[in-house]
């Protein structure tokens, strides 16, 4: 195995694998939420929306906050550890535990279980990009990122044709089937992966780890100025990106409701597959062209993950706007593919902006800390468009995203394309 890992092709290998297991992080997770009606037929307390200590609303939330507040734990956790160990523990237990979630038959074992998910895939992102990072050098960072992000983006559409396959099956079959699938491609993790800079020379990463106690390694990310740059733009731009996760297929159906004429319980039939498609198709386009062009620009300028980053924010500006005052279902969905294109250009650009002013034994920590604040503030922004109208939220989302944009451009000023 030793003589594969030093094959020129073998990073695009663990790209390819880690996209498998990006796929199931987010189908799992996100599968749960489009077969809320299905399930309420057995367990009656999912039938109800309040957020309460019972309910939908609570059970969502269980996962987000633990899945946030877990996060730069399991940063600080893959910089001192073998990450592959840690991907495939990760991707075991929450197999595991969408397995189990097939056998539930009453709320309170569905909420330990939602929990203990937050707790076990938390473990995977800042593992997974940060040894993304590590094998591939400057010249293919982003673009192997972006392929990473793929799997991603088709867990997303994955997850939300779980009603579907409840209908086809049950969900209890749904559940069970995807935990086999995970708890099986485990095994194919531990037999290709494999995480060189960790696995080499063990004393002296020992040494290390040992002269950076969890505590100062913290204290440096904290202190970083650029982090906190980098940190405000990722949870600001989080803020729509879970805004179009959760509300957008309601936005899409309000549109379609009043362009078609019909009720709006038969425009969402419409307005979930095209939303979730059209959104996750653009944004694999985005990730790919952004990718590219980022990974060729870095050479020629310093700042070249920068600028393309910024592309991608400044196409987010207007597509926010018109998807939230927009009455036309044309210029809706192509402000949808605006937005999905845009957020591909910053999202494929985040992990490797950080590698430009934050150290590779350090980034897991700072990811894990990026990838926090962006989950709570899309818990906060998820609440609060349900108390806003929809398309004024969305509105006033691109005005936020400005202000973003320019906090970038001022304030992130690399002078290497990868700090050691």
């Amino acid at each position: 195995m030793s003589k594969i890992t030093e094959k020129k092709w073998y990073p695009w290998l663990v790209v390819i694998l880690l996209s498998g297991v990006a796929f199931l992080n987010y189908m799992d997770r996100q599968m749960l939420s489009t077969m809320r009606f299905a399930m309420s037929e057995d367990i009656m307390e999912v039938a109800t929306s309040y957020t309460g200590p019972w309910g939908w609303g609570a059970l969502m939330a269980a996962f987000m906050w633990i899945y946030g507040l877990m996060s730069p734990v399991s940063g600080a956790i893959a910089d001192r550890l073998n990450r592959k160990n840690l991907i495939v523990g990760s991707l075991f237990v929450w197999s595991t535990v969408t397995l189990l979630m097939g056998f539930v038959d009453s709320y309170v074992e569905l909420y330990i279980l939602r929990a203990l998910m937050g707790f076990s895939e938390a473990l995977y992102i800042p593992a997974a990009l940060s040894l993304i990072a590590d094998i591939h050098s400057g010249k293919t960072r982003s673009l192997a990122i972006g392929i990473h992000m793929t799997g991603i983006y088709l867990g997303q559409v994955a997850g939300g044709f779980g009603s579907i396959f409840s209908n086809l099956l049950n969900w209890h079959s749904v559940f069970i089937l995807c935990g086999l699938v995970g708890i099986i491609y485990s095994v194919v993790l531990i037999i290709f992966v494999r995480d060189p800079h960790r696995e080499r020379k063990p004393k002296q990463l020992e040494t290390k780890s040992s002269e950076l106690s969890v505590m100062k390694s913290i204290l440096l990310v904290l202190s970083n100025m650029a982090f906190w740059a980098v940190l405000f733009v990722f949870t600001t731009i989080s803020m729509p990106g879970w805004a179009t996760k959760n509300w957008l297929p309601e936005l899409l159906a309000n549109v379609i409701s009043s362009n078609w004429d019909m009720n709006i319980g038969d425009a969402m039939n419409y307005a979930g597959p095209i939303a979730v498609i059209s959104l996750a198709g653009a944004s694999f386009i985005g990730a790919m062209i952004g990718g590219r062009l980022s990974d060729k620009w870095v050479q020629k300028n310093v700042r070249g993950r920068v600028y393309t980053s910024s592309i991608g924010l400044a196409m987010i500006v207007p597509s926010l706007i018109f998807m939230g005052l927009g009455n036309s279902l044309a210029a809706v969905i192509l402000a949808i593919l605006c937005f999905g294109i845009g957020y591909g250009f910053f999202d494929t650009n985040n992990m490797p902006i950080l590698c430009q002013f934050i150290p590779s034994r350090q980034r897991a920590t700072a990811y894990g800390f990026i990838n926090m604040a962006g989950v709570l503030g899309g818990a906060a922004i998820t609440t609060v468009l349900g108390n806003l109208s929809l398309g004024f939220g969305f509105a006033l989302l691109g005005g936020v995203t400005v202000l973003s944009l320019l906090i970038q451009l001022i304030a992130l000023r690399p002078k290497t394309i990868d700090m050691e």
